[in-house]
């Protein structure tokens, strides 16, 4: 057996390897030869036939500058692009990589110039410095060996040294500096628009040392740096603007429980026992993470990842006290004019590091509209666009940049007229804001006296903020599921109840229709793992989920009816595709509300139970479900998707997805004549109805209740006082006699001709 294979983590013997590497370090030699002892060392730790290392040049391009068993001639003549080959795939990805037939790998690519036809197995780390990837290290060997995870987690200490020396850039230049102007897409994580100097998040303060002379002194400093980052975290808790309750404090609150993980804290201990700094150790544990949790899909692990993230980055920063700048060591990060933050990725408590006051947004390379991070930013309302492919190797630190949330796009390095035209779009934003705000008091009715009720999609506390703001007339959709997916557990009923509480406080009396847990297909559960299946919207979710556990269902609806506290409250049960399912979820809440009445508690005054109409199915059975719902509502995003058998969200398909067409409009208004016939109320809740356009249609065919997001309500209501309903009733009337199958041309055309704004 080789001494690789005997080879078992970070023993007496890696201490002595790392202590050498130190001293090859410090030597007063060329870099190019430093860097080749350092080679030749660690090939010899690792019983590796080959060690190559490739470092990061212009372009995303990987020059192989040093190795030990490949042919002299091809350093510095091969290179690599990102994702080419082993190599590339390994810093496209900065994730490490073992095979033991490495040629057989559809990813492997050959260079005859290097000589490496003769080796089988192949191990590979990234080599990174404060989260950018500075080069890969590679070891190689001729018989199909199995790489073990002690040898993986050997090489990837091996390259935290070898980073210092890439890091001062004695090699040569080591990244590309883009100064052309170019747009990113990505998805809006919280809405507006913001523009500012780009400023990249500290993901991690530099690693000066990572050879320890006495253990007993790195757990003792590593001690005192957690406490002072617990202590940092208190008080940015504490901070006035994010006191009141709502999901961003159970967000922070989840992440403060993770800064007193002890067995966090275990591991980086065993890291300074093996021979490692504090920071050496807290940067091991990070990668440890990175490489369990950093190819999952699972949205709950992945917010664990950024958890860790901030942790370690903050616990690294308090242990090099970088006081000069103020990141990451206790004080606020601060900029004397407007900055966008630019980062991979971002724990919930990072953001509130820096000053708000200049702040003008967030960009991530990663992160979507349910990250933590997202949360507390919509909490403090900065716009944040997310899932930026490529965005850290685009961007350069000062660069200008405009985030348009709303529009899932920024602008890199924009040219003058298209900053000018941003920034008159902003001032013409504020003025637009100032009309609707003017509307805010006025009834949204017609010119000819009809009138629509518009409601709030309500997600997150912050969002009732928007009832006083825009003037609507209360909640029509409350999505429950929020609170289940920041938690790391399913809240109990207790926490249910104050929760649901709140929030009928902040609706300030206004009516509020709560819909019970719609978990599954895009909504994924933290504490409620399942296998989504091959069609996660067709499949298990929602309703079928709380009938399938009822304790589910039964602890919610209990929840909904004590904090109601004896006031009226509504409430209906998401994705009902047959009469059976609405029945079934009927008698879990009869159940309840014979266990409350045992209890003596208070029961609503008024308790209104209806049904979403989301699945095309249930259109067919009209009769019956009106004969049991005090109203009905329509999920237009849903209904369409399924209708059309066409995913929103796919652009290959967009074309199929049309709302405002005559085969969707008369589904729409059959559904409207029965809930008229039967006298019960109808509510859109979609995207639709947040339209101007799509809000004419369903006006126009008989909608009186329309629930969309904040933004839209001023825009909509704008329309619906400009409009005389006679004739728009007339005139749909006639065009779903017609054969066109889209009516977006003659709704715009009816829009100018008779002066509504569309």
């Amino acid at each position: 057996m080789t001494a690789a294979v005997e080879h078992n983590g970070f023993g007496r013997n890696s201490r002595s390897m790392l202590r050498r590497l130190r001293d090859v370090m410090a030597e007063a030699r060329a870099p190019q030869e430093r860097l080749d002892s350092i080679t030749s060392i660690i090939a010899a730790d690792m019983a590796a036939e080959v060690c190559s290392v490739y470092v990061r040049r212009a372009d995303n391009l990987l020059e192989l500058c040093s190795t030990e068993g490949l042919n002299q001639d091809a350093v510095h003549r091969t290179l690599m692009h990102f994702g080419e080959g082993l190599v590339g795939d390994i810093a496209a990805r900065a994730q490490s990589l073992a095979l033991s037939d490495a040629q057989s790998h559809p990813k492997f690519a050959y260079r005859p110039e290097t000589g490496e036809e003769i080796y089988q197995s192949l191990a590979g780390v990234p080599v990174m410095r404060a989260d950018r990837l500075l080069g890969v290290l590679v070891v190689q060997n001729r018989s199909r060996r199995q790489y073990s995870d002690e040898e993986i987690e050997t090489l990837e200490t091996f390259a935290m040294v070898l980073a210092e020396l890439l890091a001062n850039g004695v090699l040569g230049e080591q990244e590309n500096r883009n100064d052309a102007a170019l747009r990113l897409t990505g998805q809006t994580v919280a809405p507006g628009i913001g523009i500012g100097i780009a400023h990249f998040h500290r993901q991690s303060a530099a690693i000066r040392r990572v050879v320890a002379d006495n253990p007993a002194v790195e757990k003792d400093r590593l001690e005192s740096a957690m406490e002072g980052v617990r202590s940092r975290i208190d008080t940015l808790l504490a901070a006035p603007d994010l006191a009141e309750a709502g999901e961003h404090r159970d967000v922070l609150e989840t992440f403060r429980m993770i800064a007193h993980d002890r067995g966090w804290l275990a591991r980086m201990n065993d890291a300074i026992d093996n021979g490692l700094t504090a920071e050496a150790a807290v940067q091991r544990a990070r990668a440890d993470m990175r490489a369990r949790l950093g190819s999952v899909q699972n949205p709950y692990l992945r917010e664990r990842l950024a958890d860790f993230e901030d942790l370690a980055n903050r616990l690294i920063a308090q242990l090099a006290d970088e006081d000069e700048t103020g990141e990451g060591n206790g004080t606020t990060v601060t900029r004397d004019q407007p900055y966008v933050v630019v980062a991979r990725s971002m724990g919930p408590a990072e953001l509130l590091d820096y000053d708000r006051h200049n702040l003008n947004g967030l960009v991530l390379e990663e992160g979507s509209a349910t990250a933590h991070v997202a949360i507390v930013a919509r909490a403090l309302d900065i716009p944040v666009l997310g899932n930026i492919p490529g965005l850290l190797s685009e961007v350069n630190p000062g660069d200008r940049l405009i985030v348009d949330a709303d529009n899932n796009q920024i602008l890199l390095r924009p040219t003058e007229d298209v900053e000018e035209y941003f920034h008159t779009g902003l001032k013409a934003r504020a003025e637009t804001r100032a009309r609707y705000q003017a509307l805010r008091d006025l009834p949204a009715q017609t010119l000819d006296g009809v009138d629509i009720s518009l409601l709030l999609n309500v997600g997150l506390m912050f969002d009732l903020q928007q009832l006083d703001a825009t003037g609507a007339t209360g909640v029509g959709l409350y999505r429950t599921e929020i609170p289940f997916m920041v938690r790391r557990d399913i809240p109990d009923v207790k926490q249910q109840t104050d929760a649901y509480r709140r929030v009928l406080e902040g609706a300030g009396g206004r009516p509020v229709t709560f819909r019970t847990l719609d978990a599954g297909g895009d909504k994924h559960i933290q504490a409620f793992d399942h296998d989504p299946g091959d069609n996660p919207a067709l499949g298990w979710r929602s309703l079928r989920i709380s009938v399938d556990h009822p304790s589910l269902l039964r602890n919610q609806l209990r929840a909904i009816l004590r904090a109601a506290d004896g006031a009226p409250v509504d409430l209906m049960f998401p994705m009902v595709s047959t009469v059976g399912e609405f029945d079934a979820a009927r008698s879990i809440l009869d159940r309840e509300l014979e266990h409350a009445i045992r209890g003596g508690e208070k029961l609503p005054s008024n308790l209104r139970l209806g049904s979403m109409l989301e699945v095309p199915s249930l259109a067919w059975q009209l009769p019956e479900i009106l004969s049991r719902v005090d109203f009905l509502s329509v999920g237009s995003n849903d209904l369409q998707q399924f209708f059309f058998a066409a995913d929103r969200g796919d652009q290959r398909v967009t074309h199929r997805y049309d709302p405002v067409s005559v085969p969707f409009l008369r589904l729409l208004k059959q559904i409207a004549d029965a809930c008229e016939e039967y006298g019960k109320p109808l509510t859109l809740c979609g995207e639709m109805a947040g339209s101007r356009i799509g809000a004419m249609a369903l006006v126009g065919i008989g909608y009186r209740r329309l629930s969309m997001a904040a933004a839209s309500i001023g825009p909509v209501k704008e329309t619906i006082r400009a409009i005389n309903y006679s004739d728009l009733e007339t005139f749909i009337s006639n065009l779903l006699k017609s054969r066109e199958g889209r009516l977006v041309e003659h709704l715009k055309a009816f829009a100018r001709d008779h002066q509504v704004p569309a």
